[in-house]
């Protein structure tokens, strides 16, 4: 068994020495543990560092994607590279390496396919009280629309055995851990969550400038999430919400009308009131059932992805954006690879990828 730990990196040099310090080489069920960086257009020591420091492998983007598309990045290059279950930590060294045996464990056992690490937020003494209550709120919208029971929803310390990281893909720019809690509910992935330690506050989130914008990013991406998973809950609940007022206002013209034809004539702006509800409510109902095909052809696209996926590691196709690590540097080009007596000689090999197993 091989087990890949996957860290997004954007200028960390400073903070991943004693990352990769903390991470461990030897884990109980795996017989090869290997490091993945990730880098997202790092215009630092980022990959130098870690080559230094013995990273295997190297992901290097063009340019700055964001942390979504990194993270998609790894599970796919660690697909790749043979990896039966894939860890995804922090470079800021927010998570404790050493809990790495306690997060795959479920997974080893079989009792999960994916486990998400829970820091128990509440506990977390640098976390103001108003992102606490964010949190909870936050995970707690999105338990009700994955139909999972993860307490830490927003937590990057997180490990999926192969099956799980074949069916994952973030399509949220901001945040991938959301996102994929809903997407392995709906999936039927079987999640587990563990109890896990975080370290001391190392430097300021470069997601979050500020507790405003905190705010109003995981407002808004928990919003989007929600919305995009569970387009019938959302708007035909807004359609209740606008069509009860509409059908009271309805209600209390009729009943003026019937009692006193004249005095009704003076209540016709609730008729209007009324109308205006009415057509609300009939457009979020109308929004709700585009959106409920939209998903179902969403599940559809996603599953095709899986597919391609699949094919693509029966085929032996390479990991995008690839670069060898330290234990595997390329070779000079005027020491060509060997090759047999009197077959021609190929252009000189610069990257030897294993293929991964399917």
């Amino acid at each position: 068994m091989k087990l890949i730990i996957q860290i997004p990196c954007f200028n960390e040099e400073a903070q991943l020495p004693v990352t990769l310090s903390r991470l461990p080489r030897e884990i109980s069920g795996f017989d090869v543990v290997e490091w993945l960086i990730i880098d997202d257009g790092s215009t630092d020591r980022t990959i130098e560092v870690a080559r230094e420091r013995g990273v295997d492998h190297v992901v290097r983007l063009t340019n700055n994607k964001g942390l979504a598309a990194a993270f998609q990045a790894g599970l796919d290059a660690g697909l790749k590279l043979g990896a039966d279950v894939i860890v995804n930590t922090d470079a800021d060294n927010q998570y404790d390496g050493s809990d790495i045996p306690k997060l795959v464990a479920p997974i080893v056992r079989g009792e999960a396919d994916m486990v998400v690490g829970d820091r128990q937020v509440q506990t977390i003494e640098h976390f103001s009280t108003f992102k606490k209550v964010l949190q909870r709120l936050g995970s707690w919208v999105v338990r009700q629309a994955s139909s999972t029971e993860i307490p830490d929803t927003t937590s990057g310390f997180r490990a999926y055995n192969r099956e799980a990281a074949l069916q994952m893909q973030a399509v949220s720019k901001f945040t991938y851990t959301l996102e994929t809690i809903i997407q392995a509910g709906k999936l039927l992935v079987a999640v587990d969550h563990v109890p896990i330690r975080t370290n001391p506050k190392t430097r300021e989130s470069r997601l979050f400038p500020s507790t405003a914008a905190y705010v109003r990013r995981n407002a808004l991406s928990i919003f989007r999430v929600y919305t995009q998973y569970q387009p019938l809950k959302v708007f035909w609940t807004g359609a209740l919400v606008m069509g009860l007022p509409a059908l009271a206002l309805f209600i209390r013209f009729v009943i003026l009308f019937i009692s006193d034809p004249h005095t009704a004539k003076g209540h016709v702006q609730s008729l209007i009131a009324g109308a205006v509800l009415f057509n609300a409510a009939m457009l979020l109902g109308s929004l709700g059932v585009l959106g409920d095909l939209l998903d179902a052809q969403r599940t559809l696209s996603q599953r095709t992805f899986e597919r391609v996926r699949r094919i693509e590691l029966q085929l032996g196709v390479e990991p995008s954006h690839y670069e060898p690590g330290a234990a595997a540097m390329p070779r000079p080009m005027s020491q060509p690879p060997p090759h047999d007596d009197g077959a021609p000689a190929s252009a000189p090999e610069t990257v030897d990828v294993p293929h991964s197993r399917v």
